[in-house]
């Protein structure tokens, strides 16, 4: 595992993270990792706000369309990308820009993963059948029996594929490294008040729907009928899936995705202050994208390259 210095940004879903880094990349002339765990999946792009061909014809992407949305992607394979991207940055000599919201990508570039071994498929499936059986509830209450240290330290104790993952780890004895965020180099993070956020979130949401969403989704389930847990249930497309199916009209499909993606921000914004030291940089409805690029370039400088260890 080798360490290399990057510049991280971060921020809420919808908060304008993907304009900065692009104009920052122009700038600078840098490669862009995408740290965001929907953009991995092939075909998923207008709900994902990957960036458009324009702008992966004016600057250097990675961190996309890494595999089909029938296929599952872990945090390991993310570490791998990241370090391909990492490597082609070097032998270019020029920097690497990290964006996203995706916390546990982030987190795992700064303070790096153990990973012992693969999943044992035995085990895994005998946790899915306990989460079958008795929800989330039972996964926590078997956590708690076996580790309930791991329980606490769960950024989203009602997640279940975090908590199997916690439980496979535990069972293991396989560690994640955990360090005090104070030895970390801070990251620099974009943020909006509320009320504004959530306004640029609904437009978004309308503005998906209107650019095709539902035929796109139309189009992901003719090509992969099975999708992965975590394409199936992606914002956005759980709810046009929903409109296919008839279970929901386009205008409540869009009030679903808008208030889904209003509750992911609030969990970003809690999770990036509890778990990485961060600088954050506000945004107006009047802040201009060049005075906001200066601005985390500023914050850059003041708090110098973050180093990844991958």
């Amino acid at each position: 595992m080798q360490k290399r210095g990057a510049w991280i940004l971060t921020g809420p879903t919808a908060v304008g993270k993907t304009a900065v880094a692009h104009r920052l990349a122009e700038q600078l002339g840098a490669f862009v990792l995408c740290a965001d765990a929907i953009t991995v999946y092939r075909g998923l792009d207008v709900g994902a706000a990957k960036p458009d061909a324009k702008m992966l014809a004016q600057a250097s992407y990675r961190g996309l369309n890494l595999v089909d949305p029938d296929q599952t992607f872990s945090v390991g394979a993310y570490v791998e990308e990241a370090r391909c991207a990492a490597d082609e940055a070097a032998a270019s000599n020029r920097p690497l820009i990290i964006v996203g919201g995706t916390g546990l990508y982030i987190s795992a570039l700064l303070r790096g993963l153990d990973t012992k071994a693969d999943a044992d498929p035995a085990r895994r499936a005998h946790w899915e059948s306990v989460r079958k059986e008795g929800g989330v509830a039972a996964l926590q209450e078997a956590l708690r029996k076996l580790d309930a240290k791991a329980l606490a330290a769960l950024a989203d104790p009602n997640n279940p594929r975090r908590l199997i993952r916690a439980l496979e780890r535990a069972e293991s004895g396989e560690v994640e490294r955990t360090w005090d965020k104070r030895e970390l180099s801070p990251i620099t993070a974009l943020q909006m008040e509320p009320a504004l956020l959530r306004a640029h979130i609904e437009i978004r949401a309308h503005e998906m729907f209107g650019s095709g969403l539902v035929e796109e989704a139309a189009r992901i389930r003719k090509t992969w009928p099975a999708l992965s847990p975590t394409a199936s249930k992606a914002i956005g497309y759980a709810e046009a899936f929903a409109v296919l199916d008839g279970v929901l009209t386009p205008l409540e499909a869009i009030a679903r995705t808008a208030q889904r993606t209003w509750q992911l921000a609030r969990r970003q914004m809690t999770w990036f202050r509890h778990q990485l030291p961060v600088s954050w940089l506000p945004v107006t409805e009047e802040t201009k994208l060049n005075e906001l690029a200066a601005a985390v370039r500023r914050q850059w400088e003041q708090d110098g390259p973050s180093n990844i260890h991958i």
